[in-house]
């Protein structure tokens, strides 16, 4: 069983940061999800994103369950109710989608697991808080901006916000989306460097990964 939506979503805002991954390579995947263990985040969105994806998920659900008790690991590019019901199944902790789906909201109810709806548009996120999600993925965020956080935020007090994309993993970025209202933001290639992943140089991704989270940190 998942645990609570609301423990999910005072995880993601603790985190602050939360990695978005896929690789077909079932060893890679275990090593990013180490690097960013070790380098102190404890929410991972795994996305299910190609052939390999229900198998890799089930490698990295093992580990997370032996040597990562305190990770929360969910997945992500979830499109419908049956995909997000596969999933849990498999062990996610919770289910991250690209767009916002009733449906998908209605059986993540049913199952009492935290759905993160995909949302563009205002008519978007209020779907998306009529079907009970807390937490809101905006994306794509390269698009939408930090400025588009602080217009929407005054129509939806109840939510919160996580862009998705266009996130870069440098103290201006991070500040300009966080002194815009959002709890936390989801990095994928911005912040697990496809150079580093290609030449499996997973201490040099760990230390980019420690760096990025200082960017969090209360400034003096």
């Amino acid at each position: 069983m998942a645990p609570q939506p609301e423990i999910i979503v005072a995880a993601f805002e603790q985190s602050g940061i939360i990695p978005v991954f896929y690789h077909d390579d079932a060893d890679v995947c275990c090593e990013v999800l180490q690097a960013c263990y070790d380098a102190g985040l404890r929410v991972f969105e795994f996305t299910s994103r190609g052939e390999n994806a229900r198998k890799n998920f089930s490698i990295l659900r093992d580990k997370k369950l032996v040597k990562m008790p305190d990770l929360y690991l969910g997945i992500g590019t979830i499109k419908n109710a049956a995909d997000a019901a596969v999933y849990t199944g498999l062990g996610a902790d919770f289910i991250v989608s690209p767009v916002t789906d009733p449906a998908t909201g209605a059986y993540c109810k049913t199952e009492n697991i935290l759905w993160i709806p995909g949302c563009m548009t205002p008519t978007e996120i209020s779907i998306a808080e009529k079907n009970d999600a807390k937490l809101v993925k905006l994306f794509p965020g390269n698009v939408l901006g930090p400025a588009y956080v602080k217009a929407i935020k005054p129509l939806f007090p109840q939510l919160k916000f996580m862009p998705t994309g266009g996130v870069e993993p440098t103290s201006a970025s991070m500040d300009a989306w966080f002194d815009a209202g959002v709890v936390c933001v989801g990095m994928g290639s911005n912040l697990l460097s496809k150079a580093l992943i290609e030449n499996k140089d997973w201490a040099t991704l760990r230390e980019n990964i420690v760096q990025t989270f200082a960017f969090l940190k209360p400034k003096p």
